[in-house]
């Protein structure tokens, strides 16, 4: 036997091992690409789907060496249907910069423990119009005042709790509470309406669903299904906040189809991580977002790390469009 022969046979890999490292990858992608997941374990683990989508690249070179074409096509399918649903994050979108800039800053406290000062320091360096937060507690809302935010950010409307459902937006421009906007299908969720000097009309919503953890994940779902879509007259709309839902979530991609872009999406930063921040380990995914309506342009985008608590801040500038 030739040398090029014993080389050949030892690449061969057993068609049936390579239906095995392959199943797996084609059932994710079938259930991401088509929206199947149901229940709280699928919806958690969806969460990695860019993960695993680099992942399938080990499967189909196996594949490959497998020398059978049925598992082979199975594979490369696998992984294009897993690149085309997670790389175009990687890529922005080409978006007019001009118009009257609107800088949103979101951030969830993890129960109040966010460092003050940091949040504080990220309105004082990049003055931020509207400041959303989420497991906002009193105690948070005195420490943050004591570091400058009540001078730098006078207007507020707040649903401070001991707990994680505590919610406050901050705005250095006066804003009046909405309610009745939507159905709140989780924690605290307030919106406001806002007038900019020249005229320019906004509502802001601070989003914090529930995650979708256990029997959660039915008022997951219906808490993103409750949010407002994007009008396409009248006020302009932003969404910013915990969604506890990723780009690779069925449930989330339909929120952004009715009327909204992400901004990280947009900017081509969509797969930066937001969540867990704090840990051992480094950010996994990202939950943490904003969503403008479509006459809204994304001009920035910036993640920060918050000491104290397990979400990474995002800071995103808008341009609005001439009244």
């Amino acid at each position: 036997m030739t040398p090029s022969r014993l080389r050949r046979l030892r690449l061969r890999v057993p068609g049936t091992l390579a239906w095995l490292a392959v199943t797996p990858f084609a059932a994710w992608a079938v259930a991401r690409v088509a929206g199947l997941e149901r229940g709280s374990f699928p919806a958690q683990i969806m969460t990695a789907t860019p993960y695993a989508a680099a992942g399938s690249l080990l499967p189909m070179l196996l594949a490959v060496l497998s020398r059978k074409k049925a598992v082979t096509a199975v594979a490369v399918a696998t992984t294009a249907a897993m690149g085309f649903s997670v790389l175009p994050r990687a890529f922005g979108d080409a978006q007019p910069t001009t118009g009257r800039p609107f800088t949103v800053l979101t951030a969830n406290l993890f129960f109040g423990r966010g460092d003050a000062q940091t949040v504080v320091d990220l309105v004082r360096r990049h003055h931020p119009d509207i400041l959303n937060t989420q497991e906002l507690t009193p105690e948070a809302v005195a420490n943050m005042d004591a570091a400058g935010l009540k001078e730098l950010m006078p207007y507020r409307v707040l649903q401070d709790e001991w707990s994680a459902a505590g919610s406050g937006i901050y705005s250095s421009h006066p804003i009046t509470q909405i309610n009745g906007l939507f159905q709140v299908v989780g924690h605290n969720m307030p919106a406001v309406r806002m007038t900019l000097p020249g005229g320019a009309e906004l509502e802001i919503v601070d989003v914090h669903t529930y995650p979708p953890l256990g029997p959660q994940v039915t008022q997951w779902t219906e808490g993103l299904r409750a949010l407002p879509p994007g009008p396409s007259t009248g006020p302009f709309r932003i969404l910013a906040g915990d969604f506890n839902a990723s780009l690779d979530h069925a449930e989330m991609r339909r929120l952004v189809a009715r009327g909204y872009h992400d901004a990280g999406d947009t900017m081509g930063e969509g797969l930066i991580p937001t969540w867990p921040a704090g840990k051992r380990v480094p950010p996994l995914i990202t939950i943490d977002h904003v969503l403008a309506d479509h006459r809204v342009s994304v001009r920035g985008y910036q993640v920060f790390d918050v000491p104290h608590t397990d979400h990474r801040a995002v800071l995103t500038e808008l341009s609005l469009p001439a009244p």
